[in-house]
């Protein structure tokens, strides 16, 4: 089954995004030496099967200054991340794409989410790229809430993208009349 995708609206570019921040974390970028707590992190996170190549095809794409996390000030430990990455896709030939997003399960609910995927948004939009885009899983609900709150909207760019983002909407408890959606790759 195809991911759902989500659209950064072109009315929107100009938009300053503000990453908010729990007090005890910081925000920052990559580092040298990162790789090993990036992986880490990831699986933490759910994705059990990241490793270092996967975590290198990341960098490869990544915009400069664009693979964000959270540190937990405390520890110093890596405990959210997302990336702006600069990936051509169907319907998105040169478009940006926020990425890989995932927060350690021991620190969610701060609103750590919310601030990588901010700065990795707001990284996107300074590299200018025409279409903005992310992916995602049905199952993703607190992720889409994230994005939903930040302004990126669904992309509806098949038939049943409508019945699943209804699906998704109820999972959330919000009606999808109240959404802005397109089935155009721009936006509104």
């Amino acid at each position: 089954m195809e991911q759902l995708q989500m659209i950064w609206p072109c009315a929107r570019r100009a938009m300053p995004i503000i990453p908010e921040l729990a007090q005890g974390y910081s925000l920052r970028t990559y580092h040298e030496g990162d790789v090993a707590p990036y992986i880490e992190l990831l699986r933490r996170a759910g994705f059990s099967n990241w490793d270092a190549a996967k975590a290198q095809a990341v960098l490869d794409t990544v915009h400069a200054n664009g693979l964000f996390f959270v540190i937990h000030d405390a520890t110093q430990t890596l405990v959210a991340t997302a990336a702006a990455q600069n990936k051509a896709r169907q319907f998105h030939p040169a478009g940006g794409e926020l990425g890989w997003v995932a927060a350690d399960p021991q620190h969610r609910g701060k609103g750590l989410g919310y601030a990588v995927c901010a700065a990795a948004t707001r990284r996107l939009i300074e590299a200018g790229h025409p279409t903005l885009y992310l992916l995602t899983d049905d199952f993703r609900l607190p992720a889409i809430r994230v994005y939903l709150r930040l302004g990126w909207i669904p992309f509806l760019y098949t038939a049943e993208m409508e019945e699943r983002w209804r699906a998704v909407c109820f999972g959330l408890g919000i009606e999808f009349a109240d959404l802005d959606v397109t089935t155009s790759p721009a936006g509104l």
